[in-house]
């Protein structure tokens, strides 16, 4: 639900807040929670219109059709709006740069992380994960690994977390350094918490330094490890990995 608290950061151009705007968009977010996107859409464009200098208005615009809407072509030019009304915007700053992203902008998109950091963003987990991503989608792959670890800095140990770094060294050359990570995030998982996707990758790396043994035990404990609704694609995988490992 909006918060009526003005950030800091938002007061740069901006108008004084009217209260009775306060309730049009509380109910803006009870109708997109509710599933009535178009009528949500509708109601945030109205606003807009009767207030168009009213930054918050112009974002929860945005992010009706970004982040709900599913439409980030269309949103992109609401942040842009609200930045020119008010350039130290942070938050905005950083949906438009998940908004880039999403467009398949990326190196536009690195760049404006760099600046919604530079404004010291709080939500610095979230940040280095996203731009992590755009930087691989790039070949940035030192960078990305570097935004990788410090997303680890901020949430140590978490495995989906060591998976993508893991994944990131790999591309860069790295093998060991990325069984390493699979295996600290394989080693705080015990029974059915085993992710099996975690095991056939480490089968994979060690299959491709020869340690055989160590990759079918692997592609074993994967298929053992196999949940229902963990997807067939894998059990395939795994399968394939035990055979090729017996070769």
């Amino acid at each position: 639900m909006p918060d009526d608290r003005p950030h800091p950061m938002e007061r740069n151009g901006r108008q004084a807040w009217p209260p009775e705007l306060s309730e049009p968009l509380r109910e803006v977010d009870r109708l997109r929670r509710g599933g009535r996107y178009t009528s949500a859409l509708a109601l945030a464009r109205s606003l807009a219109e009767a207030h168009p200098t009213q930054v918050r208005v112009l974002v929860e615009v945005g992010l009706t059709l970004g982040v709900w809407g599913g439409q980030p072509a269309e949103a992109l030019p609401w942040y842009d709006r609200v930045l020119e009304l008010a350039p130290g915007h942070v938050a905005t700053r950083y949906h438009r740069a998940l908004t880039l992203a999403r467009l398949g902008r990326h190196a536009e998109a690195v760049e404006e992380f760099a600046q919604v950091e530079a404004a010291g963003f709080r939500k610095a987990l979230v940040l280095h994960m996203k731009r992590a991503e755009s930087l691989e989608v790039l070949g940035r792959l030192a960078e990305a690994e570097a935004d990788w670890t410090a997303a680890l800095a901020e949430d140590r140990g978490n495995p989906w977390l060591l998976q993508q770094r893991a994944r990131c060294r790999a591309r860069a050359g790295r093998p060991d350094a990325a069984e390493a990570d699979l295996t600290e995030a394989l080693a705080s998982q015990q029974g059915d918490a085993v992710d099996p996707e975690l095991l056939h990758e480490r089968g994979v790396l060690r299959l491709q330094r020869g340690d055989v043994a160590g990759a079918r035990a692997d592609f074993d404990a994967g298929l053992q490890a196999f949940r229902v609704g963990d997807p067939p694609s894998l059990l395939d995988a795994l399968r394939r990995g035990l055979q090729d490992g017996c070769r």
